[in-house]
């Protein structure tokens, strides 16, 4: 017998997916994959939580080519899976998310609250 997968969809913020198509087409395709992953509950090996936003806000945090490259997801705002937040890490400070683009993503998901109460 086969098994129902049960598939959250995964909503975009608009200014999140303008800025994700303009991702590599190879960092677009693996990052699709984690969110696909995340979709059916689950947790991708380049995924992890994003801290001092609060439970259920993730990170894909994707090395690729030189690059990296990074999607912050929530998971507990709806139904749905939110990206908020698409952008190429140009930090030399290591691994750590920039101060201003932790400051974007809670501007993000304070309005996204807002709009879905």
């Amino acid at each position: 017998m086969t098994e129902i997968r049960k598939t959250r969809p995964v909503s975009w913020i608009k200014a999140a997916l303008n800025d994700f198509r303009r991702f590599p087409e190879g960092a677009q395709s693996v990052c699709l994959a984690a969110l696909t992953i995340a979709a059916e509950g689950g947790k991708a090996d380049l995924v992890k939580p994003l801290q001092g936003l609060g439970s259920g806000v993730f990170e894909i945090a994707l090395p690729f080519k030189g690059d990296a490259f990074r999607v912050v997801y929530a998971v507990q705002l709806s139904h749905e899976i939110w990206v908020v937040h698409a952008f190429q890490k140009k930090s030399t400070t290591g691994s750590k998310t920039p101060p201003r683009e932790i400051e974007l993503i809670r501007n993000r998901l304070k309005r996204l609250k807002e709009m879905l109460s």
